[in-house]
């Protein structure tokens, strides 16, 4: 049986000195690092061989916390993301306290509330935000299990979670969405 907490222990650690976690998601197994900290941020554009300009997703525990990282969030926005009945990736403007390479040229961030109870715990017990991209080399295929990730990928992390490995459930990418100012929701990936 797999030790969750020993999983969570080392992710803790590994994100604190500024490593990176291969770990499952509420979507897809991803990579994962302090979202606060640009030297882990970096580690995981140079693992996945993806073009700086290229933002990443960042993951919070509780939609409350938007309103703590991004700097005019619609009104309604806890109540809009609460509601959402699949994992929903929400694009906002004006990000606020992320690793200067998170954010978009833009200055846009890409969060998404998880759901999964393992993401969920990682976030808390740091008590900060942790990137989630797909767990591949930029432009090959998203892993949505675990024995789909490329061995490359793997050698280049600083701890791999054991939570899940075996669980073949295939699960799609998140669905991203921008909500302009308006309080329009537009659906970039469905």
């Amino acid at each position: 049986m797999v030790d969750i907490e020993a999983d969570i222990k080392n992710c803790i650690r590994v994100m604190q000195e500024g490593g990176v976690i291969l770990y499952p998601t509420d979507t897809v197994w991803g990579l994962g690092c302090d979202a606060l900290n640009e030297v882990g941020v970096d580690k995981i554009f140079a693992i996945k061989q993806r073009p700086k300009e290229k933002s990443m997703i960042v993951l919070l525990a509780d939609a409350r916390d938007i309103l703590q990282y991004v700097a005019a969030p619609p009104p309604d926005i806890i109540a809009i993301v609460e509601g959402f009945e699949r994992p929903t990736t929400v694009i906002y403007e004006h990000a606020l306290g992320f690793a200067d390479n998170v954010v978009n040229a833009d200055g846009s961030i890409a969060i998404r509330v998880t759901s999964d109870p393992f993401c969920k715990a990682l976030i808390k017990r740091l008590r900060r935000p942790i990137v989630s991209t797909s767990a591949n080399i930029s432009g090959a295929p998203t892993p949505a299990i675990y024995s789909m990730i490329d061995s490359v990928v793997v050698s280049g992390v600083d701890y791999v979670v054991k939570h899940r490995q075996h669980d073949n459930t295939i699960t799609s990418p998140s669905r991203l969405v921008k909500i302009n100012d308006d309080g329009e929701m537009q659906v970039l990936r469905g």
